[in-house]
Formats: C-alpha cells, structure tokens, sequence
C-alpha cells in the first residue's frame, strides 16, 4: 500500500499520478503498486516543479510497518530518531 499526498501541485503531475494511483480527495492518491514504480513516481513528483510539497508513506518490513519520506515546502519534516521516523511541526 503507498499513500502520496501532494501540496499545490500542477494538473500535470496530478494526472499522471492517476495513471497507477486512485485519487479519493483532491492531492490524495492510494494505490499498491511496486518498489520500482514507487521510486518512479517519487522521481516524477520532485522533478517536477511543485509549489508546495510532497509527502510518500509505504508500507514496509520495519518495526513501524511503514516508511516515509517529503520533499518540497511542507508543513510538517520527517525525522529519523533511531529507526523511527516521527513528524517534526516547526
């Protein structure tokens, strides 16, 4: 399962991000897909020119059961504190 959210993102990115996910709110998508098109996806979305800002959560064989990453202007920033990532409000 992968969840990316974007923040004022362009149509463009949105619409390809519809090619492999399902949008249930606006700048939501959900889907299951591959390592390899995860990576893919992300490399699209930092590519592109996004005002606001990225946030990708997967799940994954941790203690946590999942992973997380951002890029861009986001409210909130990852932190890795000995293997668990927590959310950083500035």
């Amino acid at each position: 399962m992968m969840l990316i959210v974007l923040k004022k993102a362009p149509t463009r990115v949105r619409g390809e991000l519809t090619r492999w996910l399902i949008e249930p709110r606006p700048g939501v998508f959900v889907g299951h897909v591959s390592a390899m098109v995860r990576d893919i996806l992300w490399q699209r979305c930092c590519e592109k020119e996004i005002d606001g800002g990225v946030l990708q959560i997967w799940t994954t064989n941790n203690e946590q059961h999942y992973a997380m990453r951002t890029h861009g202007q986001t409210d909130r920033s990852v932190l890795d504190f000995e293997g668990l990532q927590l959310i950083r409000i500035p």
